[in-house]
């Protein structure tokens, strides 16, 4: 914890050297190898014979690279996480009725992909203390139209995927069998997970590359991980208009430029992550003996990747607030938060029409009382230290 006249020095320091946000623009950090593959895989796509290609290389050492970075058998490279998560739902072939059970505290993607290949969302309540898919809820709503529990790898933590794999073996759907778990790691690229990358559990786990995310391939980009040889090519296939399998599709092609900085990305994105982590466990230190707040949990059997650094306000500090501590520190300090994620039915008049009736009081306590400071691995000591200081000076202002 830090002591009020060390807190008195960091704050003299004036505000941060950047105006971070809750949620960085950008994730990582782009140095010169990103540039020189940029260029050199244009250079080479410069003539009429060879141009940018479909699926040409170095894509295919993309996801090659990627894949024996989570362990799995396959990665499909694509242009962006959405349809990643499109595809991973398309593939179960969802009839009307068919349920597909889905954190609410979550991002919008997840569920509109099961809306949008024509399941039943259904909703599920979040763990308290870890914020991923709670498997005693989800027991609880399983039923016989159940197809698959769609977890999300939450804010770069992992989510227990074993227990879900124990869920589905126990409740096997009447024709289809044992029930698929797809994973949503969006925000969790570079995490692990029982001594594995995050992806290698799963029948599916789907990836983004956007700009905020933990690696970026020029603001967009996304993969898909199986073990799995007939997923692998329904997304192959369904990435560029159905062709190979005939099946239908559109085009969701990764670019060879993407491709390239994708492979310098990947390099350096080990080192994204233990940036990450050390900043995160330096922060658990100052933090500490806050009574005001809930810092993030890391369970012994996994490795966070911090892609968001998530508190929680005690209950009686819900939001009015929790809103105040976000201003404050905005308004006297230079340092924006992020509410990632409420609910996300209490945000987008769709899904709460879709998944009329279904409330879940837990997750909606939930996004009142988190918030997220920002974390990035390019941050300062200095800054993190600055951080911490201005969050603790706001939270005694309120006491």
């Amino acid at each position: 914890m830090i002591t009020t006249d060390a807190r008195t020095e960091i704050l003299k320091r004036g505000k941060t050297s950047l105006a971070w946000e809750g949620e960085p623009l950008l994730g990582g950090t782009y140095g010169e190898e990103e540039i020189e593959a940029a260029v050199a895989a244009m250079r080479e796509s410069m003539t009429p014979s060879v141009g940018f290609g479909f699926s040409a290389p170095p894509i295919p050492d993309f996801e090659k690279a990627f894949a024996e970075y989570c362990g799995t058998k396959h990665a499909v490279a694509l242009n962006s996480a959405g349809p990643g998560l499109d595809m991973a739902m398309r593939y179960l072939q969802l009839q009307p009725g068919d349920e597909v059970i889905v954190p609410a505290v979550n991002f919008v993607a997840s569920p509109l992909a099961v809306m949008g290949a024509g399941g039943q969302i259904v909703w599920g309540e979040v763990d308290p203390v870890t914020l991923q898919l709670d498997p005693n809820d989800v027991e609880k709503r399983v039923t016989p139209r159940t197809r698959a529990i769609f977890p999300v790898h939450m804010n770069g933590l992992a989510a227990p995927m074993d227990d879900y794999f124990e869920i589905a073996e126990r409740h096997p759907h009447e024709k289809h069998g044992p029930l698929v778990v797809i994973g949503d790691a969006a925000r969790a690229t570079g995490g692990s997970y029982k001594g594995e990358k995050i992806g290698k559990r799963g029948f599916m786990t789907v990836f983004s590359f956007h700009t905020m995310k933990n690696m970026c391939t020029l603001g967009e980009g996304g993969m898909v991980t199986t073990d799995d040889d007939d997923a692998a090519a329904f997304c192959r296939s369904s990435r560029f208009y159905g062709m190979d399998t005939d099946v239908w599709g559109t085009s969701n092609v990764m670019t060879k430029v993407q491709a390239a900085v994708g492979l310098v990305q990947l390099s350096k994105l080990d080192s994204f992550i233990e940036s990450r982590r050390r900043l995160a466990k330096r922060r658990d230190e100052l933090l500490e003996g806050i009574d005001e707040i809930t810092l993030p949990f890391e369970p012994d059997d996994c490795e966070h990747s911090y892609y968001l650094y998530t508190i929680l306000v005690k209950p009686e500090w819900q939001g009015e607030k929790r809103d105040q501590i976000m201003k404050m520190l905005d308004d006297e300090h230079n340092i924006k938060c992020v509410v990632a994620n409420p609910p996300v039915y209490e945000k987008r008049k769709l899904l709460a029409d879709h998944t009329k009736g279904q409330r879940l009081p837990l997750s909606e306590e939930l996004g009142r009382r988190l918030f997220c400071v920002p974390i990035h691995p390019a941050m300062s000591d200095d800054d993190n230290e600055y951080i911490c200081a201005a969050l603790i000076d706001c939270i005694e202002k309120l006491r």
